[in-house]
């Protein structure tokens, strides 16, 4: 593909702060804008379900995601979810532990861009600029990058993880077990939905 055709960063952090306060329909108004570019129908399903969070660590521009459940069903326990990613925006590396549910697992699709898959492992050689205000946050340095249509799985339950955008952002289907919150566990200490 032509690089002019190519999807690039459009914001930073000032545009997604205003007095220090995150402003969540810019950053909608910038996940439009990517869907636009790829061809994403904003449904009125998604209109309605669609959320944005910067965990609360006020680094939207490279810590943060955007995203919609399709179905999060605790009786039959299945889940399907989309992420939206920006631009080199990292999800902060978490994991899920047993709760009232058993710990969830899950795979991933990319739809559109490209992602670097961290989990654990031996440390990949050559791993991308990650962002600095979660320097000391993370712990897990295997990856792999997932292109478009490219699926992979969780390597281990309750094993740390991580997705973040290539260059051209990221739409990525999730499949899992059911989602649970009182299950998710998150590396920084100062992360939060």
């Amino acid at each position: 593909m032509d690089k002019k055709h190519l999807y690039a960063k459009k914001y930073t952090n000032a545009d997604f702060y205003t007095d220090g306060k995150f402003n969540e329909q810019t950053a909608k108004k910038a996940f439009l804008d990517m869907f636009e570019h790829y061809g994403i129908p904003f449904t009125p399903f998604l209109e309605a379900n669609f959320w944005v969070t910067d965990f609360g660590l006020g680094d939207f521009e490279h810590v943060g995601m955007g995203g919609v459940f399709w179905i999060n069903n605790p009786d039959h326990r299945y889940f399907g979810h989309e992420i939206y990613l920006l631009p080199s925006q990292m999800i902060v590396e978490h994991y899920h532990v047993e709760s009232a549910f058993p710990a969830k697992h899950e795979s991933w699709q990319v739809r559109c861009g490209s992602v670097y898959n961290f989990g654990i492992g031996e440390p990949t050689p050559n791993p991308p600029a990650l962002p600095e205000s979660q320097k000391g946050h993370i712990t897990v340095a295997n990856y792999h990058v997932m292109n478009t249509g490219d699926l992979s799985a969780l390597k281990e339950s309750e094993s740390r993880h991580f997705l973040m955008a290539g260059e051209q952002g990221a739409i990525v289907t999730e499949y899992g077990t059911y989602h649970d919150n009182d299950g998710l566990r998150f590396t920084n200490p100062n992360a939060s939905l």
